[in-house]
């Protein structure tokens, strides 16, 4: 979960590590640290606890000796808590070296008790502290600092990123990884290491993916890469389809914010170039359409909002598709023993492609022998290089942590997978397929008219609810994981106690809940649903208003049955129903937001939060 950086060139090292940092703060932020290697040899660090600007003010009181060589890191905390001496970097062989680290190494106890039995001492709680000796110890007796690593690497179990510099090694990073992101930027006469493209992206559009249990040596004039065993490897080159401006705020008071007003560019740009005619085009999908023809049963994994946004799809596909779709939590999937089979498609769902409970699910889910699609935002993550095909979602970096536009673009691609599987299936003739698609092509215009609408107003009702405790969110069929999602950022953002329901869940326990002055969102479905949805929502309503309950209702323009019975109503523009939801989550995403702005806390770094789960 934490941002690694590494740098070799003639440039600045210290400018691009602080600069990496700063675009990879939103991988962790309970201290943060870099190392400076100066072309004569000279090793120089600094961390600290605290946010990176904590760090930036150390640098200016105690400035280091730029140099063309550094890494740099900013942690959440694992193994210690978050202190100075437990940030990184780490120090080995008599303090030449320094070394980060992003993961668990979880046979550090084995080890640690090894070095200290061999003399050496220790000045901090991590585990990474562990791998710093090591690569040490080996450096000492190899004198090569990419045979100490791969010494090292061989004696480690958990997942891992390491990088390192040595003082006797100017001008080389090693960098190693094992089911822990790493990808190497491109430059002339530089090169780059970094937890995701993120870290170098301002300098260079070029990248290469590492693969799974690869060590990389870079230089100024050259990028090495072999496997543990010392073996030369390949590595893929692509490049980034973002620029560094797309990673900034550019004038909006958080990243939040922005990026909210960035989910109808989010929902079009997935979009673009996969219709055409008024049929689904996903060339991605041409070398598993054989598979895809024979399966019998989806299932979507996914973790928090990526799972919310798998369950949106799972009505849409089975509806459409008329196959029978399940959603799981990533971390509880492979280990109750699921029945998967050559015939089952598993519909990974991650934004960074790098969440290490997904990515294990994956796996699990291959050797069994299942088909894997992931559906992810990030170029060269783990997860989409391990499945058998990717829909990328060409949201652009999301750095708030609290995911929002990455929601949409997820539930947009799983509704493009659900059309083409419809397609494939025979179960929608084309003009059904084309009739859904324009409505699916309507929805950024419309999301639009949500956000500017909306906003102002419910920016009001947060700053009236600022001492709000608790607030509970009700929706059915495809408004109950939009009700999910409202409730989980608040949780994230604003730390009061906020759950979604089934609204007709209700009745069965739940309403016992509300009390005088109770806040509930409810999601209201069409009234021009066939169904008899609207109705029964209207009647929970009309329950909880009986018992002191204050509701505000997300409903569709002309909705007057609604009225009588909230005491403020959230208009979204009219959809069919299956399109609501990409509309109804946005005043949700919203009140998170202002909520949280309006009790005066960090919309864009929540506390204990990271935004790419690479852990366990």
């Amino acid at each position: 979960m934490c941002g690694i950086v590494g740098y070799v060139g003639s440039g600045s090292s210290l400018e691009v590590l602080v600069g990496g940092l700063k675009r990879l703060e939103y991988r962790g932020y309970d201290s943060a640290g870099i190392a400076v290697l100066s072309p004569e040899g000279d090793l120089g660090a600094r961390k600290r606890a605290g946010k990176l600007g904590v760090l930036v003010e150390e640098l200016a009181e105690n400035p280091l000796p730029d140099g063309g060589t550094g890494i740099g890191h900013t942690r959440w905390a694992t193994h210690g808590g978050p202190t100075d001496v437990n940030a990184h970097p780490h120090f080995g062989d008599g303090g030449r070296l320094a070394l980060i680290h992003n993961g668990i190494i979880e046979n550090f106890a084995e080890l640690k008790a090894e070095l200290v039995a061999a003399g050496e001492s220790f000045e901090s709680e991590t585990d990474t502290e562990v791998a710093a000796l090591l690569v040490g110890r080996a450096f000492h007796d190899t004198g090569d600092l990419t045979e100490a690593m791969r010494r090292t690497v061989e004696r480690l179990d958990g997942a891992f990123t390491l990088l390192a510099v040595h003082r006797s090694a100017p001008g080389v990073v090693v960098g190693a990884r094992r089911s822990s992101p790493l990808v190497i930027g491109l430059g002339e006469g530089e090169n780059f290491l970094g937890s995701d493209v993120a870290a170098f992206v301002e300098h260079t559009r070029r990248a290469m993916e590492i693969g799974e249990d690869q060590i990389v040596t870079i230089r100024p004039d050259s990028v090495e890469v072999i496997d543990f065993s010392g073996a030369p490897a390949a590595a893929k080159e692509f490049e980034v389809a973002w620029d560094a401006s797309a990673a900034e705020k550019g004038g909006w008071p958080s990243f939040m914010k922005k990026e909210i007003a960035e989910e109808p560019d989010a929902v079009a740009n997935t979009l673009r170039g996969r219709t055409h005619d008024g049929a689904v085009a996903l060339p991605e999908l041409d070398g598993v359409a054989e598979a895809l023809s024979g399966i019998n049963r989806v299932l979507v994994l996914g973790c928090g909002t990526a799972a919310y946004a798998g369950m949106v799809g799972k009505y849409a596909i089975e509806a459409w598709a008329r196959i029978p779709v399940d959603v799981e939590l990533s971390h509880e999937f492979r280990y109750r023993d699921p029945v998967l089979d050559e015939h089952t498609l598993v519909v990974s769902v991650s934004q960074s492609g790098e969440t290490m409970d997904t990515l294990m699910a994956v796996r699990y889910a291959r050797e069994q022998g299942a088909r894997t699609l992931s559906i992810c935002n990030t170029q060269g993550a783990t997860i989409p290089r391990e499945s058998d095909a990717v829909l990328y979602t060409h949201a652009g970096p999301e750095v708030a942590v609290a995911s929002t536009k990455a929601f949409v673009a997820q539930v947009t691609a799983l509704y493009l997978l659900g059309l083409h599987l419809a397609t494939l299936r025979g179960t929608l003739d084309a003009d059904a397929v084309a009739a859904q698609l324009t409505e699916l092509e309507a929805v950024p215009t419309k999301i639009q008219r949500v956000v500017e609408a909306s906003s102002a107003r419910i920016a009001e009702l947060a700053h009236w609810m600022s001492d709000t405790q608790s607030v509970l969110f009700l929706g059915r069929h495809v408004g109950f994981p939009v009700a999910l999602e409202g409730a989980l950022k608040l949780k994230e953002l604003a730390y009061i106690h906020a759950e979604g329901f089934a609204a007709g869940e209700l009745k069965h326990g739940p309403i016992a809940l509300i009390e005088p002055g109770q806040i509930v969102f409810v999601v209201v479905p069409s009234p021009r649903d066939p169904s008899s949805l609207h109705k029964k929502v209207v009647s929970n309503i009309q329950e909880i208003r009986a018992r002191g309950a204050r509701v505000i209702a997300i409903a569709e323009l002309g909705d007057v049955a609604v009225v009588p019975f909230a005491d403020e109503v959230i208009r979204i523009p009219l959809a069919a129903p299956f399109f609501e939801p990409l509309l109804s989550v946005v005043p949700l995403h919203v009140f998170g937001m202002e909520l949280a702005t309006a009790k005066g806390l960090d919309v864009d770094q929540p506390r204990n939060l990271a935004k790419s789960v690479t852990v366990e």
